[in-house]
Formats: C-alpha cells, sequence, structure tokens
C-alpha cells in the first residue's frame, strides 16, 4: 500500500467529522416548527358538542319459539292399537280421528249394560204394579200401613236400580266413543310414539302432539338485574316505557336474518325463576306462512322505549381507568380535562351517558391516545381524519447528517483503493 492511501485512509474519518460538525450545529439552533419557546404543539383531536336528543332504545335477549297451543293426544281406554289415521308432520284438523283402538271388548261392555238396564226397567215395572194394587186395599183397611210402606220402598228402590244402570249404558257407550282418539285442536301432528299393535294403557301412553303454529309463540328470560334496571331509570325519568308494556318485538333466526313479521309482546311473569335468574316473558307472532318452528332458538328484539334527552357520545370516546369510565372535555381553556361518567346501554355505536356530561360541552372523540389530562389541545374538524404524526418527524437536514457520514466514508475509502 502507498503512503498516500495509508494516509489516506488513517486521515478521511478526521476530516469527515470535522466537515458535519457546522451541519449539526446548524441543524440544532434551527426550530423545529413549534412555538417560539420551544415547547411540544397541542396535539390536534376531533370533537363532537353534546346536544340531548330522544335515543329509541332496543332491547335483545336469546329466545325460543313455542307453539300457540301444545296438546299432547293420550288415549282414554286401555286397548290395542289397531290404526294410524293420519299422515305423520301434515296438518290436522280438531275432530279429526287420529288412532283406532280395538272397539270389540267395549262393544260387548255396552251390550251387557244395556241388558242389565232392561232387568232392571221390568222390575220398576213390576214394583209400579204392586204398589198401585195395594193402595186400594190399604184405603179398605184390608192390609196394614206397613205393607203399603214395603211397596212403595221397593218401587223407589227399583226407580233407583234403573238410574244406576242407564249410567253404567252410558259410560260404556262414553269408553267406545275414546277407542276413536281424535285430534283436539287444528295443528300440526308430529310422529306417532306408538306404533299398531302395541297395548295402549290408557292415559299413560303418549301418543303424539298436535302444534297450533299460527300464531306463534316466542319465549325468553329477561334477567333480574335488567329487570332493576328499568325500574331505576324509569322512577329517574331517563326511560319512558310504550303504553302497557307492549314492546314491539322482532324475531332475528339463527342465520342472522329478521323475520318478516313484527309481534308484540304481551306476557311477564312475576315470578323468577331460581335456576337462571331470569323472568319469562312471551311476544305473539302471525306464522301463517309456517316459516317459524316451535322449538327453534332465535333472538327476539323489543323496540318501543325511549329515553328522552338524552346524551350520546361515541364508543371510542369513553375511556377505562381504574375508577371506571371518562371522557376528555376541551374546557375554555383549550385543555384536554378528564370527566368521570356514568354510561347506559349502547345506542347504535355511542354509548348513553346517564350522568357526568351537559348539553353543549365539547367531547374528544379522535386524539385521546396522544394526550393527557391537562394537555393543550387543538380542536379540528371532527368529521376531518386525525392527524399522522410520522409526517411530521424531524426537519430535512437531520437525515441528511445521520445517513450521509457513513455513506461518505464508505466512498472514499473505495476511491483510495482504486487508486
Amino acid at each position: 500500500m502507498t503512503p498516500v492511501r495509508t494516509f489516506l485512509r488513517q486521515s478521511l474519518p478526521t476530516l469527515l467529522c470535522i466537515a458535519a460538525t457546522p451541519i449539526l450545529i446548524a441543524g440544532c439552533n434551527k426550530p423545529a416548527g413549534g412555538p417560539p419557546g420551544g415547547g411540544m404543539p397541542p396535539a390536534s383531536v376531533s370533537v363532537i358538542t353534546t346536544e340531548q336528543r330522544d335515543v329509541p332504545v332496543r332491547y335483545e335477549y336469546v329466545a325460543q319459539t313455542a307453539g300457540f297451543r301444545e296438546v299432547e293426544v293420550r288415549a282414554r281406554v286401555t286397548g290395542i292399537l289397531l290404526q294410524r289415521s293420519y299422515r305423520e308432520g301434515m296438518t290436522v284438523s280438531r275432530g279429526q280421528s287420529l288412532f283406532t283402538i280395538d272397539p270389540a271388548p267395549f262393544q260387548v261392555a255396552l251390550a251387557k249394560t244395556e241388558a242389565d238396564l232392561s232387568v232392571t226397567e221390568v222390575r220398576l215395572a213390576q214394583a209400579k204394579r204392586e204398589a198401585d194394587r195395594l193402595k186400594p186395599v190399604r184405603e179398605a183397611k184390608a192390609i196394614s200401613q206397613k205393607e203399603l210402606d214395603d211397596s212403595t220402598s221397593a218401587e223407589q228402590v227399583a226407580e233407583a236400580e234403573v238410574k244406576s244402570a242407564r249410567a253404567r249404558v252410558n259410560e260404556a257407550r262414553l269408553n267406545l266413543s275414546y277407542t276413536r282418539v281424535e285430534s283436539p285442536i287444528s295443528g300440526v301432528a308430529s310422529r306417532a310414539i306408538v306404533s299398531e299393535g302395541a297395548l295402549v294403557s290408557g292415559p299413560n301412553v303418549l301418543l303424539t302432539t298436535v302444534t297450533q303454529t299460527d300464531p306463534m309463540y316466542v319465549i325468553f328470560g329477561i334477567p333480574d338485574r335488567e329487570h332493576i334496571a328499568l325500574r331505576h331509570d324509569v322512577e329517574a325519568g331517563r326511560l319512558k316505557l310504550p303504553a302497557d308494556r307492549r314492546f314491539l318485538a322482532k324475531v332475528k333466526l339463527s342465520d342472522g336474518t329478521l323475520y318478516s313479521e313484527n309481534g308484540l309482546m304481551n306476557f311477564t311473569d312475576v315470578r323468577v325463576s331460581t335456576q337462571t335468574g331470569t323472568s319469562e316473558a312471551r311476544a305473539e307472532f302471525a306464522n301463517k306462512k309456517g316459516t317459524l318452528r316451535a322449538g327453534e332458538f332465535v333472538r327476539i328484539i323489543l323496540e318501543g322505549a325511549m329515553r328522552p334527552a338524552a346524551i350520546v357520545v361515541p364508543q371510542r370516546a369513553v375511556l377505562d381507568s381504574p375508577k371506571g369510565k371518562f371522557v376528555y372535555v376541551v374546557n375554555a381553556e383549550s385543555k384536554a380535562e378528564p370527566r368521570p361518567v356514568e354510561v347506559g346501554e349502547w345506542a347504535n355505536e355511542g354509548w348513553v351517558i346517564n350522568s357526568g356530561l351537559k348539553p353543549g360541552e365539547r367531547v374528544i372523540i379522535d386524539g385521546v391516545m396522544k394526550i393527557g389530562p391537562g394537555a393543550p389541545v387543538q380542536v379540528t374538524d371532527s368529521n376531518a381524519p386525525a392527524a399522522d404524526p410520522a409526517k411530521s418527524a424531524g426537519d430535512s437536514t437531520t437525515p441528511a447528517v445521520k445517513g450521509d457520514g457513513k455513506a461518505a466514508a464508505k466512498s472514499a475509502a473505495s476511491a483510495a483503493d482504486k487508486k
């Protein structure tokens, strides 16, 4: 290596540092675009001005559909099931025969009771004739009064036996009619649980069920804590319920779509379930097309309640702290002031503020991550996008100082090697 090349390799870093020193000094003395005092500029934030307005309230719960009427079909007599007279899963009419139980034993029982009735009627006729013959004989004092009384009593006993026999005949006829198992309501019959040829032991055996699906009930539970919160809000004037608490109801199906028909809430139980801690409630929906099926899980939406003169702020404006939720408000000195708030329920994409804010206050909604309590802020249009801090980082001379020293040294060393 030549002496000239050796001198350049040893002296080049020192010369570059000396050359870069004025640039560094100039960069340090140049203002960074901030206020005259050299402090950080106020953070740009977007705000909304709070105002009072009536806010509709929606409640949503998990629910399950149920038939307007659901009836268990059972036989009233014991016997062999001979026939099923309906198509499973199809609509049946009230009074339509669903099953037939072997009627032969009941026909025999009816015939026997009718014969017994005939015997008692003959005895009654004989007792009446005997009493009629003894009355004139007693008037002639040819017999004692006891004999006449015995004859009258026998007639009365025969009349009672006739009544008892007629009751047994009616019972036998009723049992015979019960061998034809009919649908008690109009609706959709489910599958037959017992097949033909099986012994049916009266009401102990369930044959099938019939469900009336138009209209349809939707049953759901309201948590007890929500009942308490509703009562407190109503008493405080923060909530107005619909007349007679008949909420407008909508059903969201399992695929997320809304059912085409609206319904009305028509029942709320006063009891609270010990297992779930909820009160049962019910809404009624028209179901002419049979879209809703009994037993499916859905979500029910209740509408009709209103929060009068409520304040709503976007969700992103509400922050959490160890002491609860709060928002930043721009005060008269253009500084961020933390304000504890009490939030209610959701209203579209925002929180309903129950307490902590007044109408006309400016709440910071964008830029809250760049500020702290008491930080100076600069309010921009709430619809404008938030400023990107990366675009305002430093002066254009700074990157040159950071990167050009090493690049120049490397270039000079390469040139020296070539020489």
